[in-house]
């Protein structure tokens, strides 16, 4: 890889990369030449990742983020400013879903869902924009949302309101940012096939339900969200801020 999408002497950040999507994007974002820090919420199941983008020729740092916990960030971002420096990309892919109905939702879990993947994004991002900033040579940050952030569904009360947040936040974090060429956007994946979806696509006529109301007629790889995430973190994507790519299969497009 190289010219508008080489991301040779970048160095990039992705949260909740132990597997599923942020596991594919930091093994992208390395390929696409980076040196990629990877972080889990238990510190050592990021461990493997980090060994793989080594045998790729790349630096990698595995590091213990959890992004509901202020004192996590600090640390986190404390460790990356004494081993590597300025970062050039930050990958948000830290996220959970509890999936209920209104009826059923509680507090516990709306604030589990909310916390993790809204106010940790938030609040990583702001540590990562500070010190993009003050390095004076711009960045990228790429959120992962949903399509649930633009859609709604049912049992994903907590969950659209999050990722709803995470589209429109990424337009207000574009703007702010913009003046010193950090570009922030977002990706919306359909149904992907990871770990944490798999409990549910294994239930009678779920695949199948799923499936009719994916035009392209098969299910999201974490690949597939990979591949909008390196376009996004490049120089290619130099004049791309403010926006939500939908990588959904043309779910939305009904």
């Amino acid at each position: 890889m190289g010219g508008a999408f080489d991301l040779a002497g970048r160095r990039a950040v992705v949260t909740g990369a132990s597997r599923g999507i942020g596991r594919a994007i930091a093994i992208a974002l390395a390929d696409a030449g980076a040196d990629v820090a990877v972080t889990s919420r238990n510190g050592d199941d990021s461990d493997p990742v980090a060994a793989e983008i080594r045998s790729k020729g790349r630096s990698s740092l595995s590091l213990l983020l959890e992004v509901r916990h202020q004192q996590s960030i600090r640390v986190a971002f404390e460790r990356l400013d004494a081993e590597w420096g300025p970062i050039d990309i930050l990958v948000n892919s830290a996220g959970t879903n509890l999936p209920q109905t209104l009826l059923e939702l509680d507090e516990a879990s709306w604030d589990l869902v909310v916390d993790t993947d809204l106010k940790g994004l938030v609040f990583v991002t702001r540590a990562a924009a500070e010190r993009m900033v003050r390095a004076g040579r711009g960045g990228r940050i790429v959120n992962i949302a949903s399509q649930y952030g633009v859609v709604g569904q049912v049992k994903r009360i907590a969950y659209s309101a999050a990722k709803g947040g995470v589209v429109n936040v990424t337009r207000s974090m574009a703007l702010e940012l913009a003046p010193h060429g950090i570009t922030v956007n977002a990706i919306g994946p359909s149904f992907v096939e990871t770990d944490l979806t798999r409990q549910w696509l294994v239930e009678p006529g779920f695949r199948d339900g799923v499936l009719a109301s994916i035009p392209l007629g098969r299910l999201g790889t974490p690949e597939d969200v990979a591949h909008a995430a390196v376009f996004l973190a490049s120089p290619g994507a130099g004049f791309v801020t403010g926006h939500t790519i939908l990588v959904d299969g043309g779910w939305t497009a009904r």
